[in-house]
């Protein structure tokens, strides 16, 4: 963000706290029917919910993080960089007890992307949430130009303070870090068994704030977050190094869930693990 950070600048993020991203993406039915009848329909009620979550969980973190900015800009510095870090983490945790039991507060396309991977989230829905997202981004970006507009209106998207190779990598390191964060406190049980699901939140939320601290956010933006970076690029018509930000933060994503899932304890036997691999993408199909 600038969101903070995803954060960065003020950017971000978008983040994932849920116990269980299954549980609640595909919560269990009352019924045989019921599970039936909506594997017929890929507009159900309930996934339209998910999706208004997202749409409007999306915009109030890009408006609020990038509205701290440009107060920022506006207003001699007033809010200051760490105060910045402090609203995007903020904001990043209230959405999150939000909504996230309700679409898992993603609010990123990364985050989408990174679970489907690892099947922990179905691929016929990473589309529609991306959408989600980008529309959230866009018309949070677009309310904040038609605030501050004329002098008061600065360009909040995320562009290379410096290479493009630097922010590339810049952008990699942080998402892969951000979810190698998310999928331990967020996919792994005895992460929220080891500690209050409340201090989880704070984890992830807090993340945001360190990545704009360690002083990642005036190099690349730390944006962590295609979203975040896109909405703002629409508005404002400029696109300068945006592929940084749509290709990083995905690789960064994917990279450090499936880290994490290598590192992940388990008793089983390779063969075990291999069977039950088996069995589940023999399920999916």
């Amino acid at each position: 963000m600038a969101n903070i950070l995803p954060i960065d600048g003020g950017h971000e993020v978008a983040l994932t706290m849920m116990k269980d991203v299954d549980s609640v993406q595909n919560p269990p039915s009352s019924s045989s029917n019921a599970n039936k009848d909506n594997s017929g329909c890929f507009v159900s009620v309930p996934f339209t919910q998910k999706l208004i979550a997202e749409v409007v969980g999306t915009y109030l973190l890009i408006f609020v993080g990038c509205a701290s900015v440009l107060v920022n800009e506006n207003y001699d510095k007033v809010v200051t960089l760490p105060g910045i870090a402090m609203v995007w983490g903020l904001t990043v945790m209230i959405l999150v007890y939000s909504l996230g039991h309700i679409s898992g507060a993603h609010f990123n396309p990364a985050v989408s992307i990174a679970f489907a991977t690892c099947n922990r989230f179905s691929w016929k829905h990473v589309p529609a949430y991306i959408s989600a997202q980008v529309l959230g981004s866009t018309v949070a970006s677009a309310t904040l130009r038609l605030i501050f507009n004329g002098k008061q209106d600065h360009f909040v998207g995320t562009v290379p303070a410096g290479s493009d190779m630097e922010s590339f990598v810049i952008e990699f390191v942080i998402t892969f870090y951000l979810m190698f964060v998310i999928s331990g406190v967020a996919t792994d049980n005895r992460a929220l068994f080891a500690v209050p699901a409340g201090v989880s939140v704070l984890r992830v939320g807090f993340f945001a704030v360190l990545g704009e601290l360690g002083l990642l956010g005036p190099i690349s933006g730390a944006s962590m977050n295609p979203a975040r970076s896109l909405g703002p690029a629409i508005v404002s018509n400029q696109y300068k190094g945006i592929w940084i930000y749509m290709v990083s933060p995905v690789l960064g994503a994917v990279s450090g869930a499936w880290v994490y899932n290598m590192v992940r304890f388990t008793d089983k036997t390779l063969r075990e693990i291999t069977k039950t691999a088996s069995l589940r993408s023999a399920g999916s199909s």
